[in-house]
């Protein structure tokens, strides 16, 4: 079957996966009614193109944290990569490379930071969990540092684990054969068999709950590398973030995993853009499979979008090729979109672009 568009990639994965391991990346909190409507609410998003404009040069480059890409379209962090393909994150990391944009590598990753270093040059950031043990985290930052690590995505909507029935059925744990490569050494690589989700357990047992604001100011203090706030859906919070010296603002809720409930990030946007005042570039996580979805997300403010899921499953069903494809497809499709809603660079996609369901009706200009 030819694959035409990111989403055929999670059926074939479907079919290809354990069970437990395909539940595990496919399911969402609790009711999951966050996770349908990451997705969903997309759709209620319209455009309004303009026409009769020069579109025969299209330039989609753009700049994060003054590292030039290619295109606004990024790949989130997703951990225990080498469930869905022997290669994992090595696969994912090249084919980020190939297309010119930046990874973002999970704390939770079967792969070390060094490992992914090893896999050739390439723009990556570091997302982090913050352990109970400090020392860990400290090293661990030190450690993403000297491997060329370019940010720090530190995930702040995870004081403990969201209720993901599908893994308390499945009794989800890591496969014997995998580890958490980055804590290897330190006791903390492996998780237990539990009467419900090893991965909650693990949670439970060594991430600090009592994370708050002023450990993003002691973050500062242990590394020069710009720290990204992962997992803000409020304008409350974006204005502490920036006030907390964060580089940049990740909408994210965390691919519907924890709180069911929460609007989807796209909705949440743009409120979080006007908190955060210009003063900091604000991205999107969540419910992209669409090039329309990247310049929907830009239309309504944010700097750029990255992807979770579609990177394991097309790595599940094709491994680096299939990740490569991902990202050619959606930029495919976002050159598309832009060409014929009348954009021919980034800064001209505007609000007036499009139109959503809790707009006013617009004045119609008078010629």
């Amino acid at each position: 079957m030819e694959i035409t568009n990111v989403t055929e990639y999670q059926a074939i994965a479907k079919q290809k996966l354990p069970k437990m391991v395909y539940d595990y990346y496919a399911s969402g909190a609790e009711d999951e009614w966050t996770l349908q409507e990451n997705r969903n609410a997309f759709s209620r998003i319209l455009f309004r193109p303009r026409i009769l404009i020069d579109v025969s040069k299209i330039d989609m480059t753009t700049s994060v944290l003054g590292f030039k890409i290619s295109m606004p379209i990024m790949i989130a962090p997703t951990a225990f990569q080498k469930m869905a393909h022997p290669e994992g994150e090595y696969a994912t990391a090249r084919a980020a490379s190939a297309a010119g944009t930046i990874m973002t590598l999970s704390s939770w990753a079967t792969s070390s930071v060094e490992e992914v270093a090893s896999t050739g040059p390439g723009i990556r950031f570091f997302q982090l969990y913050v352990y109970k043990d400090r020392k860990v985290v400290a090293q661990l930052v030190r450690r993403a540092e000297r491997a060329g690590f370019k940010a720090i995505a530190l995930t702040v909507d995870t004081p403990r684990l969201g209720r993901r029935e599908a893994d308390i059925k499945n009794r989800f744990t890591l496969p014997p054969f995998l580890t958490l490569k980055n804590f290897e050494g330190l006791d903390l690589g492996t998780m237990n068999k539990t009467d419900d989700s090893g991965l909650a357990s693990y949670v439970a047992g060594q991430i600090d709950r009592s994370l708050s604001w002023k450990d993003v100011k002691w973050l500062q203090t242990i590394t020069q590398l710009p720290i990204l706030v992962k997992g803000v859906i409020t304008a409350e919070d974006a204005r502490l973030a920036v006030q907390y010296g964060a580089a940049g603002i990740i909408v994210s809720n965390h691919g519907a995993r924890q709180l069911d409930y929460v609007p989807a990030t796209i909705m949440a946007l743009e409120e979080v853009v006007k908190g955060a005042q210009g003063r900091v570039p604000v991205f999107l996580d969540g419910g992209v499979r669409r090039g329309t979805d990247v310049f929907k997300a830009l239309a309504l403010g944010a700097s750029g979008i990255f992807i979770g899921r579609p990177v394991v499953f097309s790595l599940a069903a094709e491994g680096e090729a299939g990740v490569r494809k991902v990202l050619q497809m959606l930029r495919d499709e976002f050159e598309l979109t832009m060409a014929l809603s009348g954009c021919r660079s980034l800064k001209e996609i505007t609000r007036d672009h499009i139109m959503t369901d809790w707009d006013h009706p617009r004045a119609v200009a008078r010629l």
